[in-house]
């Protein structure tokens, strides 16, 4: 990354998924259910099947991402536990085990120096991922998550 990781640049596109399988994909399925229409008594099992087919390969690549995803969440959540661990007091850690996935994931990458703080207003304010995110002054990245 030719810049620091902050807010506005953290997201990231794998572009093998996000640019060649899930173009396709849509592609795919919408070339089936235009098949499916136009050719529409003919072979109609054949092709309601294909339409089936490439919904099921869509659904197949969303699971697969979201399942990568969940695993890295858990992953996350265990290294920031850890975290948790070495820089926060033993009560402020133990309170932090009340934190939602979406809130850990979103802590990751405020810096040593501002967790405690910002643990402490994310536990007594709730407060949602892109606040927790916009709140960070010292970013610290993380360019290994797809």
């Amino acid at each position: 990354m030719s810049e620091p990781q902050n807010y506005k640049n953290h997201t990231r596109f794998h572009p093998p998924f996000h640019f060649f399988l899930l173009p396709v994909l849509i592609i795919n399925l919408i070339v089936t259910i235009v098949v499916l229409i136009r050719r529409w008594p003919h072979h109609i099992a054949m092709h309601a099947w294909l339409v089936v087919l490439a919904l099921a390969l869509f659904t197949l690549a969303g699971l697969a991402r979201g399942n990568a995803l969940r695993v890295q969440d858990r992953v996350i959540r265990l290294e920031e536990n850890l975290r948790y661990l070495r820089l926060l007091s033993p009560d402020l850690a133990s309170a932090a085990q009340s934190l939602g996935i979406k809130q850990i994931v979103a802590l990751r990458f405020a810096s040593d120096a501002e967790l405690p703080a910002l643990v402490r207003r994310t536990l007594s304010e709730n407060l949602e991922p892109k606040v927790i995110k916009q709140s960070i002054t010292n970013w610290r990245a993380d360019n290994l998550r797809v």
